[in-house]
């Protein structure tokens, strides 16, 4: 029997892939979500970076949807993640590994989107619903909508991740490793490419970290709800995630191209 000490996870590898999730979460908000809403429905899209999308589009209708379909760009990049992770039962990879931090990575910004603008009232969903009466009952559906679903994240994400890691003595730290690392990774590179930004320094806190180590800070701490007994441990050998030139290699591109181009972004 394989012993959950000789499975490795080599932290570099899982920067990586990280780094490659992150910014593939962010590519959809702003690039798919907005950006290809915003030229969908004839808008013009004058302004794209790592934290902003700037359309000029007509009617209000139109205008509400390019704002909402960055969430919703998230949700549907993690449901489809869920999907694809549901026919690799069995696989302890890496790719498994990326499939379940895609997915809830995307599930946390995008339920959380919804719970920071109904609590700070800042940020897509809260420009959907300024002007609205009463603007206290709108804000208080978003709050209760995203702090139900990023829950409801919360524990898709534990589910999903129990079986990855294993029943071994080590089991917590393995998962804390999983998830506290790529938070920490995801949000330096957030925060990195958004100190490029040309807009103003308040999107850094609004956009960047906001959505990264606000967002997603499930991640820092969702693991230790692993101790409870909703979440038993298994009895099969952990993942093991050796070195790849291949992860670290892509990611060292994404970070380069994200950081020091969609950083400063693009004016059209």
């Amino acid at each position: 029997m394989t012993h959950s000490n000789d499975r490795a996870i080599d932290r570099m590898t899982l920067v990586a892939i990280a780094i490659v999730a992150y910014a593939l979460a962010n590519l959809i908000h702003e690039g798919l979500g907005h950006g290809g809403t915003c030229v969908a429905v004839g808008g013009r899209l004058s302004a794209l970076s790592a934290i902003h999308a700037e359309c000029d589009v007509e009617g209000q209708g139109r205008n509400a949807l390019v704002t909402a379909a960055g969430t919703l760009a998230n949700f549907f990049a993690g449901a489809t993640a869920w999907l694809v992770l549901r026919t690799q039962k069995g696989r302890l990879t890496s790719q498994r590994y990326f499939l379940w931090l895609f997915m809830t990575l995307n599930l946390l910004q995008g339920t959380g989107y919804w719970l920071f603008s109904g609590v700070a009232n800042v940020g897509d969903w809260a420009h959907l619903v300024a002007g609205r009466e009463p603007h206290w009952l709108y804000r208080a559906i978003l709050a209760i909508l995203g702090g139900a679903g990023y829950w409801g994240a919360i524990v898709l994400g534990l589910r999903t991740l129990n079986p990855l890691v294993g029943g071994g003595p080590d089991r917590l730290q393995r998962a804390r490793t999983l998830s506290l690392i790529p938070y920490l990774a995801g949000g330096v590179l957030y925060v990195a490419a958004g100190a490029f930004n040309p807009v103003s320094p308040l999107l850094v806190l609004i956009s960047a970290a906001a959505a990264s180590f606000g967002g997603a800070s499930a991640l820092a701490w969702m693991t230790e709800l692993l101790q409870k007994p909703e979440y038993p441990a298994t009895s099969s050998a952990p993942l093991a995630i050796d070195r790849s030139l291949g992860w670290i290699a892509l990611a060292g591109t994404t970070a380069v191209v994200f950081v020091a181009i969609l950083g400063p972004g693009f004016r059209f």
